[in-house]
């Protein structure tokens, strides 16, 4: 599969409720245990509220700021008003030192995309099981061809399995 970013992203596709979450957190507790600076981003369709509505940073967006950061001892966070989505060379950037982005919601972008489903929530794949990573699977009928197949209890299997590949002097 094709790599085009400075640092490998991965990204965690499926449908809605499929657990794609939890997934992600599992993945970003085991890589980080092993070593490695994890950033994520998470894609939405549509607007969403970062900061708590009626606190200070909200409120100054709410009155015009197309800019507005918060700052504090162990965090800093920058929201702008923007016209356009990102594109992933642009999170990739914004991504700063992390060693992988792991990325979930943006279900055809990247090259990498591991996707997971549950058979209490869909009995079809978004996309074609050729094109994946790996697969994230209660539903031994979805397996297929080459594409590894994890259970959704195993993200330390899965995180080992996306280390080797693109981590430890795999692709990158």
């Amino acid at each position: 599969m094709e790599q085009r970013y400075r640092i490998p992203v991965v990204s965690v596709v499926g449908k809605s409720d499929s657990g794609k979450t939890t997934i992600v957190e599992g993945l970003i507790r085991e890589l980080s245990a092993g070593g490695y600076r994890v950033a994520t981003v998470k894609h939405h369709v549509h607007e969403v509220d970062i900061d708590v509505p009626g606190k200070d940073s909200w409120r100054h967006a709410r009155a015009g700021a197309v800019t507005t950061m918060i700052s504090a001892p162990t965090q800093f966070a920058v929201v702008r008003v923007t016209e356009r989505d990102r594109t992933l060379e642009e999170l990739v950037e914004a991504a700063g030192d992390a060693d992988i982005l792991l990325t979930e919601g943006f279900q055809r972008a990247g090259d990498v995309r591991i996707e997971v489903s549950r058979r209490a929530r869909s009995d079809e794949l978004v996309n074609d099981p050729a094109t994946l990573f790996a697969l994230v699977t209660d539903n031994a009928e979805f397996a297929s061809g080459d594409t590894p197949v994890f259970g959704l209890d195993e993200t330390a299997r899965l995180a080992t399995h996306i280390a080797k590949a693109y981590l430890e002097g795999g692709e990158r």
